[in-house]
């Protein structure tokens, strides 16, 4: 089942990309935040038909983490005009500096398809374990649904305050288990489930941990997620698909052309 958008649309985004004290505030007490209305709504159907279009033409070429969980494309925006508009979304990158409070850069986009009839969860997670990042003060994740994400479809759950637990190894985002394994006191925090209407977001810190979902409807889940990270964030030497074939050496700055920052 899908819900249908309100007739007039709300948005939490002013007309100069300025979001409220309280939202701001929210994120730093929670680690994650909602916000309505992120893109317009003509935006939402040119980028959801955009988007649609390019997971069918160059899904052979994806990163699949594992089909049960999720299809994942990553770095759509260096392949795909509409992507990249999306992706480099001065709105979005704005609403991402008001929450973290420093200058970010792109670290890299992903298109999150949690295909119909998807029965497996994305299990609890931290994301920031996975990236090979040094000398950074914070990172965070815009996921821009771009259709309606009730619960039935896969929307997220967060554990509020998991952005304070750091030094965690990478988890397995098929076990249940692992998160609470690597610190059992998170079994017992509480567990927010957000659902989203089509050209809403919500933003999360890279450490806050969170998951899908199963996806139990006839349609698919489609989702975009803008990383941000640090403007100042150097390279630590391990492997990532992201950096792997840039030929870094650690300790370079993670800049330039590959990373971005335009709405600077």
């Amino acid at each position: 089942m899908t819900i249908s958008p309100p007739a007039e649309r709300i948005s939490d985004v002013d007309a100069g990309g300025r979001i409220s004290d309280e939202l701001i505030a929210s994120y730093r007490d929670n680690g994650f935040v909602r916000i309505r209305g992120i893109l317009e709504p003509d935006e939402v159907e040119r980028f959801r038909a955009g988007e649609a279009a390019f997971l069918e033409a160059h899904r052979a070429e994806g990163l699949n983490y594992d089909r049960k969980v999720f299809t994942q494309l990553v770095n759509v925006w260096q392949h795909d005009e509409v992507a990249r508009e999306l992706t480099l979304h001065p709105r979005i990158g704005r609403v991402a500096e008001q929450l973290a409070g420093i200058p970010l850069r792109i670290w890299h986009d992903h298109m999150l398809v949690k295909e119909p009839h998807s029965d497996t969860a994305t299990e609890f997670h931290q994301d920031r374990p996975y990236w090979p990042h040094q000398g950074d003060r914070h990172s965070l994740s815009c996921w821009v649904a771009l259709v309606d994400v009730p619960p039935e479809k896969g929307c997220m759950s967060f554990i509020p305050g998991t952005q304070n637990v750091k030094g965690l190894k990478p988890q397995n985002l098929l076990d249940e288990e692992d998160l609470f394994l690597h610190d059992p006191s998170l079994r017992w925090h509480p567990r927010v489930t957000v659902p989203l209407r089509a050209g809403d977001c919500t933003f999360h810190s890279s450490y806050t941990g969170h998951m899908a979902l199963p996806n139990k409807t006839d349609l698919a889940r489609m989702a975009h997620v803008n990383i941000y990270m640090d403007e100042a964030t150097q390279f630590n030497g391990n492997p990532h698909v992201v950096t792997d074939p840039l030929g870094l050496t650690a300790g370079d700055r993670l800049d330039g052309e590959t990373f971005p920052r335009p709405w600077a």
